[in-house]
């Protein structure tokens, strides 16, 4: 939160959007009320902002899965094609619904989600996970690993950090291609929501016109805040 009072001014310069309605959805462990600060940011930006409403977010219940495939039609029944922004696990689930409805999702912004794990090491969160699992929908309706499919069929940003301290990076990217990219920030993983880089990225990518897309590349003066990917 600090940082991000710190910081506001150069959020004012933010690209305005265009009204239309994105969701947002909390990570493993966590409420709507941890997206507050980001909801309003965006909510502030001009956009159709909406929490996922689900309560804690404990992974993939009957009620949250359900209960996702039930809030991206009824917002975008109403609204038009939705952007989701997905912070942690809400961002893996965040992309499973723009496969699910491609038609329905307008673009997907992860923060520190780790779609592409291939080894429960790579997240210190697995213990927590784990100790929710008999909730969770039986294995056998889990999605493949990702590597093992093809690219999302929406856009998609990867916003991950060296410094995430829970999920390795190296499981929050992809390989570039159309239409998908990583972009570096330096966060903590429990401080992407408020972090003003990361606040930037969502609003650059949140930005463009719909049916256009271009890689994201950091405003005059700002470079330094988005170390190079390697």
């Amino acid at each position: 939160m600090s940082e991000f009072v710190a910081t506001r001014s150069m959020l004012r310069g933010a690209p305005s959007g265009d009204g239309h309605p994105v969701l947002v959805f909390p990570g493993l462990g966590a409420a709507d009320s941890s997206t507050v600060m980001l909801r309003r940011f965006l909510s502030g930006l001009g956009y159709q902002v909406s929490p996922w409403g689900l309560g804690r977010n404990i992974g993939p219940t009957r009620k949250a899965v359900d209960g996702m495939h039930a809030l991206v039609k009824k917002v975008s029944d109403a609204c038009g094609p939705v952007s989701i922004v997905g912070w942690s696990l809400g961002g893996i689930f965040a992309r499973e619904m723009a496969r699910d409805h491609p038609h329905r999702v307008r673009q997907v912004i992860t923060m520190g989600s780790p779609y592409n794990m291939s080894d429960p090491v790579q997240s210190r969160a697995m213990p927590a996970f784990a100790l929710f699992s008999r909730l969770h929908i039986p294995k056998d309706e889990f999605p493949p690993l990702e590597s093992t499919r093809p690219p999302i069929p929406v856009p998609a940003t990867s916003i991950y950090s060296k410094t995430d301290g829970i999920v390795s990076w190296e499981s929050c990217v992809e390989e570039p291609g159309l239409r998908r990219e990583n972009v570096q920030v330096s966060s903590s993983h429990l401080g992407y929501g408020f972090n003003s880089s990361v606040l930037w990225v969502v609003a650059d990518r949140l930005a463009q016109a719909e049916g256009t897309w271009a890689p994201f590349a950091a405003p005059p003066g700002m470079a330094r805040l988005y170390p190079r990917a390697a």
